[in-house]
């Protein structure tokens, strides 16, 4: 290359490293030879526009809290039938909706039926969505169609599982036959100790799909590598569900556990369409007891109190899972202190 073209370049380059360094000193804050553009700067708290929340703001203080404040002032009036027709000027009596449900009405047994039934339940469907998802996981032919079946209980509705389940348990119904072939007399299913044995199976077959769902995408999230690693070093299968498979699914499994006993302590459809009302006293349940006080007994100050104390009730194990999951999320790398 010759000395001319060798200068001419050297010059050129020059001129251009001059024009950028007088273009970065045009830029405030910019040093020279930083040739970034400027970061622009976010929106900070107090410039968002919260005036966009309005909307969803008032859709829930209509839909939430206007009933809910009503419902807690109904508990406080002695509302009955004979004052419904005036109920906002109804006698005030205070707590006392409150003492009577929880002193002389059968309240308090209507909540450990629903504890115990809803917690049976979730025992019981825990290792069968869990067992379910790990036996689909992997592809095989046809794994498309049992994932299917698997979910036919989950997609019906409640009236229609509950219509189908109280046919099937009728005297001389088809239950009752299949067991008589091997000479076994059930009794009676939906009245007696029996009934709240059928609603604890009615809601096992018609719940665990739900606990599969849950499960089935915790799984995804296993990285196929580490099921490498534990096969080539020889682990059992049992030590690859316990240290592998089930970290994975703890949290899944945590958020499963907590909406299933929710939805089956408020889970009203299914004992009033199995059962009717009224129904046996093995299966009233908090949904039922309110509905029967408030619309059979027409105490609708007393049901508006037993309505509030189930909303206690619920959201106790709520507030747990929450208070858990932000300290878990506060003890994670990187969160804000």
């Amino acid at each position: 290359m010759s000395t001319d073209a060798s200068n001419e370049i050297r010059l050129a380059a020059e001129s251009a490293a001059s024009r950028a360094a007088e273009t970065a000193a045009d830029v405030p804050g910019q040093e020279p030879g930083n040739q970034s553009s400027p970061r622009r700067k976010g929106l900070s708290e107090r410039d968002r526009p919260l005036w966009m929340l309005i909307p969803g703001g008032f859709l829930m203080i209509i839909i939430i809290v206007v009933p809910l404040v009503l419902g807690i002032y109904m508990s406080a009036l002695d509302l009955d039938q004979y004052t419904l027709r005036k109920w906002i000027s109804s006698p005030f009596i205070g707590v006392e909706n409150f003492v009577e449900a929880v002193t002389a009405s059968p309240l308090l047994n209507a909540v450990w039926l629903s504890v115990s039934y809803s917690l049976i339940a979730m025992v019981v469907t825990l290792p069968l969505g869990i067992a379910a998802a790990v036996a689909t996981q992997n592809a095989f032919k046809g794994r498309a169609v049992i994932r299917s079946v698997f979910l036919i209980p989950y997609v019906l509705p409640s009236f229609v599982v509950a219509t189908v389940w109280r046919t099937m348990f009728q005297p001389e119904g088809i239950i009752d036959r299949a067991l008589g072939t091997f000479g076994i007399d059930a009794g009676l299913w939906l009245n007696g100790p029996e009934s709240f044995w059928t609603l604890v199976l009615v809601q096992i077959w018609a719940s665990w799909p739900f606990i599969y769902l849950l499960a089935l995408s915790g799984l995804q999230a296993v990285d196929h590598e580490v099921h490498e690693a534990s096969a080539l070093d020889g682990a059992l299968w049992w030590n690859k569900l316990r240290y592998v498979v089930f970290p994975y699914l703890k949290g899944p499994l945590a958020l499963a556990f907590l909406i299933g006993m929710l939805h089956h302590i408020n889970n009203f459809t299914l004992p009033f369409v199995l059962f009717g009302v009224p129904a046996p006293a093995d299966v009233e349940v908090l949904p039922i007891l309110t509905y029967v006080t408030s619309f059979q007994s027409f105490r609708f100050g007393l049901s508006a109190a037993m309505a509030f104390i189930s909303l206690v009730l619920i959201a106790i194990p709520l507030f747990i899972y929450l208070r858990a999951v932000k300290l878990d999320d506060a003890e994670s790398p990187g969160a804000k202190k």
